[in-house]
């Protein structure tokens, strides 16, 4: 659904996923399952993983549907920044309530688009650990199915959070079944949303161990001391 009604802007998300998937794929050695979980049209949250200073882009480029990210909003400064709001992603504060970029996020999936949300919140070792329950508040407001990405070889272990994968490196992008919730009308009581948050948990858990497991492939592991997601 490209600009739908009341949405965020999709017209220069779609053509920058078509000017830099070409470059993405022919320096990286791009694998990707399970794209049919990802429903066709209708609200999706897309919940993944975050190892490396490439997922974002990885993601941004091949997820089957343009994607609205919520990325961090020291990203929003200079030619970076104008790129980010030309290709419509959500500007978020990591250490406040930031009630603006949920309702942008609650506004493109009320018009039927797709959000990405990074629930560990932070570069790390990308097995869910640490889980951000905002994940849930949104599929509880929008009643959009949260599918679980689990993303491989962007970072190798002892490797830095800005670390780039080597050329020709393998990267895995592994979609899983969707976990879904009716939509809750107000007012979403703090049990609803405790135990929507643990079964998401759960189930972003489980996916990434499988995923692992499936592919034979380890995950990098904790950043090295010294190195921050800053």
């Amino acid at each position: 659904m490209s600009d739908a009604a009341n949405g965020l802007p999709e017209g220069g998300l779609r053509l920058m996923r078509r000017l830099a998937r070409p470059y993405l794929t022919r320096r990286w050695d791009v694998h990707e399952q399970g794209r049919q979980h990802v429903p066709a049209k209708g609200p999706v949250i897309l919940a993944s993983n975050h190892i490396g200073w490439l997922d974002g882009p990885l993601l941004f480029v091949t997820s089957p549907r343009p994607a609205h990210a919520l990325v961090k909003e020291e990203e929003f400064a200079g030619r970076t920044g104008r790129l980010l709001r030309f290709v419509g992603q959500i500007k978020v504060s990591r250490s406040r309530n930031d009630t603006g970029a949920v309702r942008r996020a609650v506004q493109a999936l009320a018009a039927g688009q797709v959000v990405l949300i990074y629930p560990e919140a932070t570069r790390g070792p990308g097995d869910f650990t640490a889980f951000k329950a905002g994940v849930a508040y949104l599929a509880l407001v929008s009643g959009a199915p949260v599918v679980p990405v689990a993303i491989l070889g962007t970072r190798r272990a002892g490797e830095a959070a800005d670390a780039r994968p080597d050329k020709g490196a393998r990267l895995d992008v592994v979609y899983g079944p969707p976990i879904q919730f009716p939509m809750q009308v107000w007012p979403r009581d703090r049990g609803t949303m405790a135990d929507a948050a643990d079964q998401i948990h759960d189930h972003l858990r489980s996916h990434v161990s499988w995923s692992t497991s499936a592919l034979e492939r380890d995950l990098p592991g904790p950043l090295p001391t010294g190195s921050t997601d800053g």
